[in-house]
């Protein structure tokens, strides 16, 4: 069995209900299984990937992102869906890194594919919408895929290959298999009490866990109906909760604030939505005050792109009693807070956040050294800070020491560090976190110059230039002459966020 059993065994109960609402039209659950078993074909026959391949996608959030992945379940391949926010260096790296065999994008993205280098020259290249020269045309391959049945992969297989930047600056891939989105989705559906009858608003990208595990796959698997948008924009997807009545959607904080702000937030009809579901950092809890003002349960869930995601979170009926707690383990999970021996802390005490279960990631693709630095005697290490109270409740008191979680997206500072110490007028540099209330967190980049005066603000935002994504960019720049470093000479990066923040350090 695979995944794509999921679809095509709710097909044989209910072929004509719909599985995935897109712009105005529907997929059935008996024509997107259909269209699995083409994309498999064709992926075999017309684009020669074979069990293992990767298969990379880059596009916005669309139906064929699901079918290309369930199509790479049922034939054993990895599915590898880029960012679509990231420059094209970055997506050069991680194609070579992964060793895609095929990339099929959206057509929209046909030009930024052309600035990604070398890398894509012998690569087949397919088109969803017109191509371009040299690009096959998805849609006719699927139109004229035969009906041969290409169904060979196994919950063993890895399907889901997901980068998240990492510490060292560079990318790494998490592997994800066949089971772990599996198990990840039986947490999820205990989590929100989910059927077939319900309903499920994704605005999240698709190439976020997040956005493909946390209700997404859940709901399919359920046998539910998932409206999907593209990209998430706060005026359509106020009109969508109106209009189109679903009960289930994951916001992000930033997409709460955005929502907010909305002229009309205050009158809007959102009675449809039995549940919002939240998390990918530390939730500000007026957020959290404000929906519930409107009648609407947050509940939230703790997690990473190693763990699928979900692993720790509340239920309906814990939202608004347990408001600031990310939840308790969930059906399918363990979790330990540990000290700096790797002792367990008591309830109360800080501690790292260490997490077993069925859906923690296989690997790092192509990294033993890191994976055996965060995976260890079966437990995943994630960097993480909390606490537990007495009754076994999580709270996250920080989050990965230097990761800068920024609209739902994580930034870390060793990759933009990295790029500002290429620079000669640059002594010392650091990048840390500053509050922001639309956005969470903004990076901040700290400088040393070689002297004064030498360098202004433009001249080092002008170092990133196209190297990478525009949201990684720091959004200031703050001068000082020496940074902060404790008697080890390591920088001491908390009196810098303090200082970022307009505080006084202690």
């Amino acid at each position: 069995m695979n995944l794509s059993d999921w679809i095509e065994k709710q097909a044989g109960f209910t072929p004509d209900k719909p599985a995935i609402r897109f712009e105005g039209g529907a997929i059935t659950y008996g024509s997107l299984a259909t269209r699995i078993e083409a994309a498999a074909w064709a992926l075999k026959h017309e684009l020669g990937v074979l069990p293992g391949d990767r298969v990379a996608h880059l596009g916005l959030n669309s139906p064929e992102m699901l079918v290309l992945m369930f199509a790479c379940a049922r034939m054993g391949a990895i599915f590898a869906p880029l960012n679509w926010r990231l420059a094209p260096p970055e997506h050069a790296f991680i194609l070579g890194h992964s060793g895609a065999s095929v990339l099929i994008a959206n057509s929209e993205f046909i030009g930024h594919v052309k600035a990604i280098g070398t890398i894509v020259d012998d690569m087949p290249l397919a088109s969803i919408g017109a191509p371009a020269d040299g690009w096959q045309d998805w849609n006719v391959l699927i139109d004229n895929a035969q009906s041969h049945d290409e169904s060979g992969g196994t919950y063993d297989d890895p399907v889901l290959l997901v980068y998240t930047s990492g510490t060292t600056g560079r990318p790494k891939g998490a592997l994800l298999t066949q089971a772990n989105l599996f198990w990840n989705a039986v947490n999820s559906i205990h989590m929100h009490d989910m059927t077939g009858d319900d309903h499920v608003l994704t605005t999240i990208p698709l190439f976020h866990v997040g956005g493909m595990n946390i209700q997404t796959l859940p709901c399919l698997h359920a046998g539910g109906t998932v409206t999907l948008h593209a990209r998430f924009d706060p005026g359509e997807t106020l009109a969508a909760i109106e209009r189109d009545k679903p009960d289930l959607t994951v916001l992000v904080p930033a997409q709460m604030s955005a929502l907010i702000a909305q002229p009309g937030w205050e009158t809007a009809d959102l009675s449809s939505l039995r549940v919002v579901t939240t998390g990918s950092m530390i939730v500000p809890v007026p957020l959290i005050e404000n929906l519930h003002e409107r009648g609407l349960p947050v509940i939230q869930i703790y997690g990473s792109t190693e763990t699928a995601p979900v692993v720790v979170y509340q239920k309906r009926a814990d939202a608004e009693g347990r408001i600031g707690s990310t939840g308790r383990a969930g059906l399918h999970s363990e979790i330990r807070l540990v000290d700096k021996e790797f002792i367990d802390v008591p309830a109360g005490t800080r501690g790292e956040i260490l997490i077993r279960g069925p859906q923690v990631m296989r690997e790092y693709w192509g990294d033993p050294q890191a994976t055996a630095e965060i995976l260890r005697d079966g437990w995943y290490y994630s960097g993480d800070i909390g606490h537990l109270d007495e009754e076994g409740w999580l709270y996250i008191d920080e989050r990965k020491k230097d990761v800068i979680i920024s609209g739902g997206e994580n930034i870390y500072p060793a990759e933009l560090e990295a790029m500002l110490e290429e620079c000669e007028d640059i002594t010392e540099a650091a990048v840390v976190a500053r509050p922001d209330e639309q956005w969470g967190e903004i990076p901040v980049a700290v400088i040393v110059p070689r002297e004064a005066g030498i360098m202004d603000r433009e001249a080092v935002l002008a170092l990133f230039g196209s190297r990478i994504a525009r949201f990684k960019h720091p959004k200031e720049v703050l001068f000082l002459d020496a940074l902060p470093r404790n008697v080890m000479g390591k920088v001491q990066k908390y009196l810098l966020r303090e200082i970022v923040a307009g505080k006084t350090p202690a």
